[in-house]
């Protein structure tokens, strides 16, 4: 009978093992369409996250983005929270957690504005603030009487009447021209308009009078006043000060020095009632990101040093106390050698907790609030933490994994573990072929240790051969992790039969401050030379590899390197160049970023600094004695609306292709910035990729 009964099991088991479907490469489908969490934000009371979720399509109009909630002790599935066709940003918590303040466009607003939704009573969200220059990035006051948020006014206007008559103003010119009598005159992919973000205080009431604090401050009126500008918009990251009778925030005076030196961002302090802003700090390095300690007692933001020459520094955490004190600054990761991503004050205020990047990993690292050793509390062991939050006594966050998109965990510091509080994607996961991410490192010809991942194609046999595709990251200061990519998706590269090999050549972040610092005076060569070592290495290493079909592909500094391979050797059977540079002095003079690329390449073009023209691609395209030529065949994409790498540095690359005869193909994306973010144009780019290695590595 036993034997029977253990036949019967055999079977059973065999028949579940039949039975489960096999695992399949991920499709562009599969990866545009996942839902796309946000980042959590965490009810004072410690009970509730707030965090926006994303429902894709490749029809922009088909798209939808809300808010949800999720109880953080993870009794209960999330639950949405809105329902509307426009997304909403920025939600704050009340001091209460009963309301949930977010800015939004809805039917009717011809700009964002902040609503307020009631949690606990439920509802519609109600619309406060009625501003013709919009609203955004809402902060409740300690009392929850008043909210603090972000505008965009036009110069010398005091109230929004003022800003309507301007925009009339604007709006009524014959002209169609823009004006400029200084720098800088653009941003990521917009031309800057004389529009200034401002702070404003409104009471958290329909219909209540908005008081654009800095209206008529002498800050305001600078000419290199400005805020910190983002991908979408100029922003004042801004903290209430512990009584509410204040508000630290940072800004920056030298924003019309751009062209010619840094511009580093200062803490300021403004009283709720107003009056002419106080300066706090004045400093070579730059300041963001102000947070007080839950007692009030002490004023956190971080720093990036300044003012030395160096073309990097690692973000750090400092502390001054409160009332303000200058003198007593103290940074307290100093004896930390990573770069700080995200930071949280500890619910005791003796603790501040934060994010780093370590290695191939963004993790989690306490420190003392008084000053000390940083703690690394190794959480998590693979993938990456991001948006860190604390409710009243816990931590919250989004973890991701290369081979999976982030969701919303509960941090056990102690255990040095996490829970998952949501699943908006394991349905869909469950039937994709995603091979973890594999590490290996070795010493470079300079004696720099060098890390690298090694990601495996969906179906891997190690009995067979696999073409190599070497990727090459942006930056140059990120660096390649164990993340969730949309854009570069490392398993859908992979996914027609690709083992890829992602190198953290010198220049990268993650690592020592001296080691992203090691590419100064040395902005292509070396990491190129450390690119080859890691396919070398890897063709060693793993018999897997086909090291007689190898192929290359980046963007941005990793599109600048595609360029220089090409000009440098002809190992590779084919490359893919996204808005790469063909010369150095042809994007300084381009692009929205100037003075950090003289600081990086040793002073101006005109000083005739050989740096200048021994590291551009350019200097190689024929037959000489310092470079191979170029040959290798190209693919060369880029979006019309970039304004980090403009188009024409792709378009100068492509005519020296074509000048060369070499084989080539050039797509150009004229509704696309710096990255490609549209359905349709992403599907195409990736297809057009697959199809370029297809034909050179097949």
């Amino acid at each position: 009978m036993k034997k029977f009964l253990f036949v019967l099991s055999l079977l059973a088991s065999a028949s579940a093992v039949l039975a489960a479907p096999a695992k399949r490469a991920i499709t562009h489908a599969d990866l545009w369409l996942l839902k796309r969490v946000g980042a959590p934000v965490p009810s004072p009371d410690g009970k509730w996250a707030v965090f926006s979720v994303t429902v894709p399509a490749y029809e922009a109009k088909d798209q939808s983005s809300d808010l949800w909630l999720v109880p953080i002790d993870g009794s209960a599935a999330p639950r949405q929270l809105t329902h509307s066709k426009g997304a909403e940003t920025g939600p704050d918590w009340s001091p209460d957690s009963q309301r949930v303040a977010f800015s939004a466009r809805r039917d009717g607003d011809d700009a964002a504005q902040i609503y307020v939704i009631d949690v606990v009573r439920g509802g519609e969200a109600e619309r406060v603030t009625a501003l013709s220059t919009g609203a955004r990035n809402p902060q409740w006051s300690p009392d929850g009487k008043q909210l603090l948020f972000v505008s965009e006014v036009y110069p010398g206007a005091a109230d929004d009447e003022a800003n309507k008559k301007a925009a009339k103003t604007v709006k009524d010119r014959k002209y169609s021209a823009r004006v400029y009598d200084g720098f800088p005159i653009k941003y990521w992919d917009r031309w800057l308009s004389e529009k200034r973000a401002h702070l404003f205080v409104q009471e958290n009431k329909a219909g209540a009078k908005a008081r654009d604090l800095l209206a008529g401050t002498k800050l305001a009126a600078l000419p290199g006043f400005g805020g910190k500008e983002g991908e979408t918009s100029e922003n004042l990251p801004a903290a209430w000060s512990p009584d509410g009778k204040s508000i630290v925030f940072v800004a920056r005076t030298t924003r019309n020095r751009a062209a010619y030196a840094s511009t580093p961002t200062q803490l300021f302090s403004i009283a709720t009632a107003g009056g002419e802003p106080v300066q706090l700090t004045d400093d070579k390095g730059s300041f963001d990101e102000p947070a007080f300690a839950p007692d009030g007692r002490t004023l956190h933001a971080t720093h990036v040093a300044g003012g030395d020459g160096k073309s990097y520094h690692h973000t750090r955490i400092v502390s001054f106390p409160w009332p303000f004190d200058a003198t007593k600054r103290a940074t307290l990761t100093a004896s930390l050698d990573l770069s700080v991503v995200k930071y949280v004050p500890g619910a005791d205020s003796r603790t501040v907790y934060f994010t780093a990047e370590a290695g191939e990993q963004t993790k989690l690292f306490s420190v003392p609030a008084s000053g000390g050793a940083a703690t690394a509390h190794d959480l998590p062991t693979a993938g990456c933490l991001t948006g860190l939050a604390r409710g009243r006594n816990t931590l919250i966050a989004n973890f991701d994994s290369a081979g999976r998109p982030p969701e919303v965990v509960r941090l056990d510091v102690a255990a040095k573990s996490y829970h998952a509080l949501t699943h908006f994607n394991d349905e869909a996961l469950a039937g994709l072929d995603l091979p973890p991410v594999e590490r290996f490192t070795f010493t470079s010809a300079k004696g720099r240790p060098i890390a690298n991942l090694l990601v495996k194609p969906a179906g891997f046999d190690a009995a067979k051969k696999y073409p190599l595709l070497v990727l090459l990251h942006g930056g140059p200061t990120p660096q390649f992790k164990d993340q969730w990519v949309l854009r570069w998706n490392y398993h859908l590269l992979a996914a027609p039969g690709y083992v890829l090999v992602l190198t953290n050549y010198s220049g990268s972040t993650g690592y020592t401050e001296a080691f992203a610092q090691g590419i100064q005076f040395d902005p292509l060569r070396t990491p190129a030379e450390e690119i080859n070592q890691g396919a070398d290495e890897a063709i060693k290493r793993f018999p897997f590899i086909d090291g007689s079909r190898q192929a290359a592909a980046g963007a941005s500094y990793g599109g600048h390197l595609a360029n220089w391979l090409q000009a440098t050797t002809t190992r590779y059977k084919a490359l893919v160049s996204h808005a790469g540079l063909a010369t150095l002095s042809t994007q300084w003079s381009t692009s929205d970023s100037v003075y950090p690329r003289e600081v990086t390449n040793g002073g101006p073009v005109w000083e005739q600094n050989p740096i200048w023209r021994e590291q551009s691609p350019t200097t190689y395209a024929g037959n000489n004695a310092k470079g191979t030529g170029w040959k290798t065949p190209m693919l060369v994409t880029v979006g019309e609306q970039d304004f980090r790498v403009p188009a024409n540095n792709a378009y100068e690359m492509w005519t020296y292709l074509q000048r060369l005869r070499v084989p080539g193909k050039l797509l150009v994306f004229p509704d696309e910035n710096h990255h490609i973010l549209k359905g349709e144009n992403s599907k195409f780019w990736y297809g057009e990729v697959h199809a370029w290695l297809a034909r050179h590595l097949k």
